[in-house]
Formats: structure tokens, C-alpha cells, sequence
């Protein structure tokens, strides 16, 4: 008797809103890049993107046609080595309201003061977020943003290898506004150094943007890709211009001045 009311009581918890709302189609971490490079209008255009996103009826239709129906969402801002910051915790999507209030909650926080670019420290830094927090999801997906590679913090490409490890998949999004990030030094631009060097898992992409007024449809649509089930791979501005065939050197800014 005691088996069958434990049974019966899981049942009940099961099928609970307050469980079941905890179920998702998808686990994501918006990690964006707040470094000194980033201007105050870049920052705001991207903090504008995000917000306009959620409350674009294209991708609350990619949010709403899951398996579920819903996912959970949490976003961060990071620039140098140790310096991540959540501005708004886990947040689970499975209406218009829901949305409203992911896009109240991020209105309302103003940009954090640092500086520094340390992809692999905001890698790590999002990897763990998916520790510990009551979710259970199909994917667990990072969305990272930024305007320069990796030059701080620890290496590149182990912290990625750590993450893919875990089942995470890590998709970019290189802010290519300034032209010297089109194409380096070493004969590739940061589209590149996002596809070798910082993506990763199962239908992972990059996706560059080249001008500011492109920025906002490019979210849009990079989180429409990322939260449908669709398997994709752009990497757009690579594949319009000519590219080097030397291999991405994944540390080759660790030490550049000035790390912004």
C-alpha cells in the first residue's frame, strides 16, 4: 500500500503545471559580450535586438511549435577573464505573458561596467548555469556573442572541448562591424576564428554580422535557428569571400594590446 500512494503522489507531481513547466524543449544561455571594444550605441543595439526578438511573433511561433511548447532562457553579460555577470536567471517561456515578462526583466537592467574578452571564461562560466537548475530539456545550447577572439583567461579550445563534453552545444555570434575583424593578420576574420575556434555539437553555426543595421534581424534569426529543431550551418561571410587556408590559430590574440 505504502509502494502504490508513493507511486500515486509521483504521479501527481508529474503531471503537476509546476513540474511539468520545468520540462523544455530547450535550455539556452544568451552570453553577450560587454567588453571595452563594444561601443555604448553597439551595446545598445544588441540589448535592442534581444529584446525586440522576444517579442517577435516568428520566434515565439519557433518557441510554441516544440515538442513542448516552451523553453528556458537565461542571459548574461561577460567580458574579461572571471567577470560574467546574470542579469536575468533561469526563465521559463510557454506564452506571450511569459515572454513579456523574460523581456521586462532584461529592460530593466542596465549594462554591466567591464571590460576584458575572455571567450572561454564566459564558456565556462555558462556551462555551469545549466548545473543544479530544476530543468530537464532536449538541448542545452550557449549563444555567444562578441567582437574579438579570445585574450584572456584560460585556453580556447580545451574550455570548449570541456563544454562539448557535457552535451552542450555552442553557437556564435561574431560582431564583425569593425573592418579589421573581417580579415586579420593571419589571413582570416572573426567569422573564422568563431567556426574553428569557439563553436561546437550537433547542427552548431556561425553567424556573422557585418553592418550595424543588420545586427537586429540577425539575432532574430540566429535564435529562430537555434530553438527550432531544424539541423543548420551558415557560416555566412566565409562563405562570401575569399578565405585563407592556413588554420585559425585559436590563441593567436592572448596578449594583443589593449584587451578591451
Amino acid at each position: 500500500m505504502k509502494i502504490l500512494l508513493s507511486l500515486i503522489t509521483l504521479m501527481i507531481l508529474w503531471a503537476s503545471p509546476a513540474v511539468a513547466n520545468r520540462h523544455v524543449d530547450v535550455e539556452l544561455v544568451i552570453a553577450v559580450d560587454v567588453s571595452g571594444s563594444m561601443s555604448y550605441e553597439e551595446h545598445e543595439t544588441q540589448r535592442r535586438g534581444f529584446l525586440e526578438a522576444f517579442d517577435d511573433e516568428r520566434l515565439l511561433k519557433a518557441i510554441f511549435s516544440g515538442v513542448r511548447g516552451r523553453i528556458a532562457v537565461t542571459y548574461i553579460e561577460w567580458a574579461g577573464n572571471g567577470l560574467q555577470q546574470v542579469l536575468v536567471p533561469w526563465h521559463v517561456i510557454s506564452d506571450r505573458s511569459s515572454a513579456e515578462e523574460f523581456r521586462k526583466m532584461l529592460a530593466s537592467k542596465p549594462r554591466s561596467p567591464i571590460r576584458g574578452t575572455s571567450i572561454s571564461s564566459a564558456l565556462e562560466f555558462a556551462a555551469q548555469l545549466f548545473d543544479g537548475n530544476d530543468i530537464e530539456s532536449f538541448r542545452q545550447v550557449i549563444d555567444v556573442s562578441g567582437d574579438g577572439p579570445n585574450k584572456r583567461g584560460p585556453d580556447i579550445l580545451p574550455v570548449r572541448e570541456a563544454v562539448l563534453r557535457k552535451g552542450i552545444i555552442i553557437n556564435g555570434l561574431p560582431i564583425m562591424l569593425s573592418p579589421a575583424m573581417y580579415r586579420g593578420a593571419d589571413g582570416y576574420g572573426l567569422d573564422q576564428y568563431f567556426r574553428d575556434c569557439v563553436i561546437g555539437g550537433p547542427s552548431s553555426f556561425v553567424y556573422p554580422v557585418l553592418k550595424k543595421n543588420e545586427l537586429t534581424e540577425a539575432i532574430r534569426r540566429k535564435l529562430i535557428l537555434e530553438l527550432s529543431a531544424r539541423p543548420v550551418r551558415i557560416v555566412r561571410a566565409s562563405e562570401i569571400r575569399a578565405t585563407s587556408s592556413a588554420p585559425v590559430d585559436c590563441e593567436m590574440a592572448r596578449y594583443d594590446d589593449p584587451d578591451w
